[in-house]
């Protein structure tokens, strides 16, 4: 278990606070990965070959069963199988690695989420650049952050929780699926704002923090929505608030936390598809066009949208702008959690 986040701790509120509005820090310093020089043919018939559909986590989770899911939609319309991998291990930096490195044919595809732009602030090593290193293909999905407790929590909603854990001076117990991740920082941005500490609880992952949750093992927990919307829906779970600027489509009865008295909160998780970077353009763009057919396919689009999701579908500028500004943005919410590996 780690220390409470003290709302003494890290950079000052209104320091913060202008950091996240604005995206006002320097692009990352750290050097890109090494990779080797590959010589491209953008005639070449692409593809060629089966295309490695390379995934950060272990089997099972909402990142796993994205890419499984396009992987089976790509095949048929791209003529080669695409295979899923996954590729979990160092706070998936293996995967990120894996994929920086390879041949940069889009070949090699990578299922990103929140932790490719975390991870180099979160880390004192990693052998990749967020921004340099990759190639941008499209965002597909995006989802907040729940805010839930137990269905006997005494509180009702956002105020009523925050007000008990200033009674509780720091001892309540708030879950997150594991040091540095996106629940975590999320909570520590909270903290920060309503002036309240948690004893922050770190799991292996969201899925156990919701059993734990679901036992009365710990007070509260902030997750990735699709982790425990069917908690929800099911009354194991009471959710208090979501993290988006805006109430999410699965939810639309459960308030924002910017609602709550926090105008601006907006984290939100992301997950897409991304090539190496130096990947010739014209195979950037099929590749964006087949998965953005697959997800305005009826079955996929509903799919994603019961399990929490927000379905987005953005071109490759956008979800490169969108990863520029996520790169900026964590490294003084990582600072404020105390949150860096080694």
């Amino acid at each position: 278990m780690s220390k409470p986040v003290s709302p003494a701790a890290g950079a000052s509120r209104r320091a913060l606070l202008a950091l996240l509005a604005a995206g006002g820090l320097p692009a990352l310093a750290r050097p890109a990965a090494a990779r080797p020089a590959f010589a491209q043919d953008p005639s070449a018939p692409f593809p060629d070959r089966p295309v490695r559909m390379i995934i950060p986590v272990a089997p099972g989770g909402s990142l796993d069963i994205l890419g499984r899911t396009f992987a089976r939609q790509m095949t048929p319309v791209l003529g080669q199988p695409v295979v899923a991998e996954n590729h979990p291990g160092a706070g998936s930096n293996l995967a990120f690695e894996l994929v920086a490195r390879a041949r940069p044919d889009g070949h090699t595809l990578l299922v990103g989420s929140d932790p490719l732009t975390i991870n180099p602030s979160l880390y004192r090593r990693v052998g990749f650049h967020p921004v340099r290193d990759f190639a941008p293909i499209a965002e597909l999905v995006r989802a907040p952050q729940v805010l839930v407790v137990h269905p006997t929590h005494p509180a009702t909603d956002l105020a009523s929780f925050l007000r008990l854990a200033r009674q509780a001076e720091g001892r309540m117990t708030m879950a997150s699926q594991g040091n540095g991740s996106i629940g975590h920082l999320t909570g520590a941005v909270l903290s920060r704002r309503a002036e309240v500490a948690f004893t922050h609880v770190p799991y292996r992952g969201g899925g156990p923090a919701v059993i734990d949750v679901v036992a009365g093992h710990v007070e509260a927990l902030l997750v990735t929505l699709p982790a425990a919307i069917e908690h929800i829906r099911g009354g194991r779970l009471k959710a208090l608030a979501v993290s988006s600027g805006t109430r999410s489509g699965a939810l639309p009865d459960v308030p924002t936390i910017a609602e709550g008295g926090f105008p601006g909160f907006d984290i939100v998780t992301w997950q897409g598809i991304l090539a190496t970077a130096g990947t010739p353009e014209p195979v950037i763009a099929r590749l964006h066009t087949v998965l953005v057919e697959a997800l305005r396919r009826p079955d996929v689009a509903e799919g994603l949208r019961s399990q929490g999701f927000e379905v987005t579908g953005t071109n490759p500028e956008a979800f490169a702008a969108l990863i520029r500004e996520e790169a900026n943005r964590w490294p003084p919410v990582v600072r404020l959690a105390n949150a860096q590996l080694d």
